[in-house]
C-alpha cells in the first residue's frame, strides 16, 4: 500500500507539472517528423524554389520499415535527451531542497521512495513512446504501405528497454549527487560513452543496449526475432535491474549517513 500511494503521488504530479501532455506531443512530434518531411520533400523543394536547372536529385523509395526506424533514430536523439530533463530532478531536487528528507523522516522505505519515482517514468515514457510509434505507424501506413500493427508492437517492446534504462541510468545519478545539472550532464555524457564504446569495439560488444535499434531493424526486414535481439534486451534489462538495485543501496547510505 505504501508503494502504490507513492507512486500515484508521483503520477498525479506528472499530470500537474503537464508532462503527460507535452511530453507526449514532443515525441509525437519527432516520430512523424521524418515519414511526413521525407514524403513531401519533392514538393517542399518545388515550393521553395525548386533545385537549379540541370539538377536531378532521385530519392530511395523507403520501405515501411526504414521510414519507422527514422522515426526510432529521431527518438534516440532528441528523444532522450528530453528524457533525461524530465528525470534529472525526480530525486536530486528533492534532496536538494529538503522534501526527500520530510517524506523519509516518516516510516516509508527507501526501495519503495526510489522505485515508485522510477516506475512513474517508466510509465509516462513508455505511453509516450506507444503513442509516438503509433501516429508514426500511422503516416508510414498511409505514405509508404503497411506495416503490421504486431511488428510495431514488438518495436515498442524492445526499444522501450532502451528508453528504461536511460531512465535508470538518470535515477541512479541522482542518488549520487544533488546538483540537478551534474546529475543532466552525467547522464548524457554516460550515454554518450556508451555509444563511443560500443562503435569502437563493435565487434566484441554486439548485445550492447546501443545495438537495440540495429537488431530491431534487422528484426523487421526479416520478420522474426534473432536471438542477436533476444539476447542485447536481456543485457539490457539486467544492466537496470542492476543500477535500479544500486540506486537503492546507494540513496539508502547517504540519507542513513545524514
Amino acid at each position: 500500500m505504501q508503494w502504490i500511494t507513492l507512486f500515484q503521488k508521483e503520477m498525479l504530479e506528472n499530470w500537474r507539472n503537464k508532462k503527460w501532455i507535452w511530453f507526449p506531443l514532443v515525441i509525437i512530434l519527432m516520430a512523424i517528423m521524418d515519414p511526413i518531411s521525407n514524403y513531401y520533400l519533392p514538393q517542399i523543394i518545388e515550393a521553395t524554389g525548386g533545385l537549379p536547372e540541370g539538377t536531378n536529385i532521385e530519392l530511395p523509395d523507403y520501405t515501411p520499415s526504414e521510414v519507422i526506424m527514422m522515426s526510432l533514430g529521431q527518438i534516440s536523439s532528441l528523444g532522450v535527451l528530453v528524457i533525461v530533463l524530465i528525470s534529472m530532478g525526480t530525486i536530486a531536487g528533492e534532496r536538494k531542497s529538503g522534501v526527500s528528507e520530510l517524506i523519509l523522516v516518516k516510516p516509508v522505505a527507501y526501495r519503495n521512495y526510489i522505485t515508485a519515482k522510477w516506475a512513474a517514468l517508466i510509465v509516462l515514457v513508455w505511453g509516450a513512446l506507444f503513442i509516438g510509434l503509433l501516429a508514426s505507424w500511422y503516416y508510414v501506413t498511409i505514405l509508404y504501405g503497411s506495416l503490421a500493427f504486431g511488428s510495431l508492437l514488438l518495436v515498442v517492446l524492445f526499444y522501450g528497454l532502451w528508453l528504461t534504462l536511460v531512465v535508470t541510468v538518470s535515477i541512479f545519478y541522482n542518488t549520487l549527487f544533488k546538483s540537478v545539472g551534474v546529475v543532466g550532464f552525467l547522464s548524457v555524457l554516460t550515454i554518450m560513452l556508451m555509444s563511443l564504446v560500443t562503435k569502437i569495439f563493435g565487434r566484441f560488444l554486439n548485445w550492447s543496449p546501443i545495438h537495440l535499434s540495429d537488431h530491431i531493424f534487422d528484426m523487421l526486414m526479416m520478420e522474426q526475432i534473432s536471438t542477436e535481439l533476444i539476447a542485447t534486451a536481456i543485457i539490457t534489462l539486467a544492466i537496470t535491474i542492476i543500477l535500479l538495485t544500486g540506486s537503492i543501496f546507494i540513496f539508502k547510505s547517504k540519507e542513513m549517513a545524514n
